[in-house]
């Protein structure tokens, strides 16, 4: 029987790397990835450890520092991004935060897009400033904001695309042409498009960013997520983060992740095609005040969606007359979408954003990010478009 070996070919298409990428097969010839489910590993001999430790010897030391099934779920995702490297972290947020704080000390400049996930906002508003870190918020689609904040030097620039919740869509591209002018990296978060709606790195990002608690695993069964990016951010500046500050991936998370990976083109594209005809229901219902969505050309960054997304995404937000109260009221009469505030997951979810992901900011940044009592946070499942628009209908009329 063969011995452990590596699989893959770089002429294949995202499809099939989706399900054969990185794959790691063991002695034992197995089917699946192999789950190691383990949080040590041992040594032959004294010296084999000393050298392990010192680096001279490349091996599995500690869960902390690395795991075989970690890093088929790494290489995977590595190669369907098309970056050099990948880590995997305990959560979305672990993820954010590892991301910055390798490549910032106190003395640097941050500046990020105003419309961020909550706690984004409060890494950037609150926590970096702790630490003496200068950090500035700016319009998203203002790029003279982008260009006066940067100036002639910034140590990175951070932005959601789209936004959560308004979905706002920002010129990637033109965030990365002004970051490097000024000797920064661009920090992408990508949870919302996913990997295969939209590819940052492609656009000018530096490290791209991952949830993988949404699209990825997309089954409401684990947390995680991924930085990727350069060795030289990547390796040579996140790795001793990693190590010694503890965000690690579970292996057990990694393997459901890998799983997910298999079907992540499949289930995307389903949700973005419902999701497109959500949108068009709602944008034509006399009850909706306004309807978010990048597929529709209603949406004010339609263009530049078309440019930068493969489809529309898996959202859709809207607000309803009536404020909260018409929100709520909403919320509580749906039969088929779940109230959560979670995303991309194969049920539809549903939540109210000024009360649960951004309800830590006060009344007059949520008033300038354009989150109302009437916004409404709709995650399209997998289910037929036909019981799910009957739901919304039903709801909206109760």
């Amino acid at each position: 029987m063969d011995g452990s070996r590596d699989l893959y070919s770089s002429d294949w298409q995202p499809q099939t790397t989706l399900v054969r990428g990185g794959l790691h097969r063991s002695p034992h010839q197995e089917t699946s990835e192999a789950l190691y489910l383990t949080s040590g590993f041992v040594y032959d001999t004294a010296e084999e450890a000393e050298a392990a430790f010192k680096g001279d010897h490349k091996r599995y030391i500690y869960g902390r520092y690395g795991n075989p099934t970690v890093t088929t779920f790494e290489e995977r995702l590595r190669l369907l991004e098309g970056a050099e490297a990948c880590k995997g972290t305990a959560s979305g947020m672990a993820a954010v935060h590892a991301a910055l704080i390798c490549q910032l000390q106190a003395g640097d400049k941050v500046v990020a897009s105003r419309a961020l996930f909550g706690s984004c906002h409060y890494i950037i508003n609150e926590l970096l400033p702790r630490f003496g870190v200068e950090t500035h918020l700016v319009d998203g689609t203002d790029y003279d904001q982008w260009e006066a904040a940067i100036g002639s030097n910034v140590t990175v620039t951070f932005l959601e695309s789209p936004s959560n919740p308004t979905l706002e869509i920002i010129d990637i591209a033109r965030v990365a042409e002004l970051t490097h002018a000024a000797g920064g990296k661009l920090v992408v978060d990508n949870a919302l498009a996913s990997p295969v709606v939209q590819k940052p790195l492609s656009l000018g990002a530096d490290v791209v960013i991952y949830s993988a608690t949404k699209h990825i695993d997309g089954q409401g069964r684990s947390l995680g997520g991924a930085i990727l990016g350069p060795t030289e951010i990547v390796e040579e500046k996140l790795s001793n983060i990693m190590r010694h500050t503890g965000p690690s991936l579970s292996p057990f998370n990694a393997w459901i992740l890998l799983k997910g990976l298999e079907t992540l083109d499949l289930r995307v594209e389903r949700h973005s095609r419902n999701a497109h005809q959500v949108a068009a229901f709602l944008n034509n219902h006399s009850s909706i005040s306004k309807v978010l969505y990048p597929g529709l050309a209603t949406h004010p960054d339609y263009a530049l969606a078309q440019k930068q997304m493969r489809d529309g995404g898996t959202v859709v937000t809207f607000e309803l007359d009536g404020g909260k109260e018409k929100a709520f009221q909403f919320l509580n009469a749906l039969q088929i979408a779940d109230i959560s505030n979670n995303l991309g997951d194969s049920k539809s979810l549903v939540t109210h954003p000024a009360t649960t992901t951004h309800q830590r900011l006060d009344e007059e940044e949520r008033d300038r990010l354009g989150i109302s009592g009437g916004m409404v946070r709709l995650s399209v499942g997998l289910e037929d478009p036909i019981d799910l628009i009957g739901d919304i209908e039903q709801a909206l009329d109760a």
